[in-house]
């Protein structure tokens, strides 16, 4: 592993709603935007549920330990650059920055089907080995 290496994607082919509102249930989220169509066209956001951020940021999380582990996350910083909707296809990907004391520096995305990056950000993970690469 060397700075430039992609990191495995990880794709959803179609956020589910029901698990937005099952969260919003357990998290005892009162925005409706997350499980009341009828609200989100009323606020002139769309017909289509807006999927939690904690939800969306998931899917990063996904990828990340299914490329290096389940005990392999050290850090996670990123930004919500744009909403993820029921429905949408979603992949998340990222790429390798740095390599140093057995842990890979990495930037880390979601992308939305239509090519928008919905969550933009940097992540730090253990990588089991202790060599400096770069």
């Amino acid at each position: 592993m060397t700075p430039g290496t992609p990191l495995p994607e990880w794709t959803l082919e179609s956020v589910d709603p029901g698990p937005m509102k099952v969260y919003a249930a357990i998290a005892r989220d009162p925005n409706p935007i997350h499980w009341d169509r009828a609200e989100v066209a009323a606020r002139g956001l769309g017909d289509r549920l807006i999927n939690q951020g904690p939800l969306s940021l998931g899917y990063v999380i996904n990828m990340l330990l299914a490329w290096a582990g389940p005990a392999s996350l050290r850090g996670l910083n990123v930004r919500f650059t744009a909403p993820v909707l029921d429905g949408d296809r979603v992949t998340a990907g990222g790429v390798v920055t740095a390599v140093h004391d057995g842990l890979a520096e990495c930037d880390v995305w979601l992308t939305r089907g239509d090519g928008v990056r919905a969550i933009q950000g940097t992540a730090t993970v253990a990588t089991g080995r202790t060599t400096e690469l770069g």
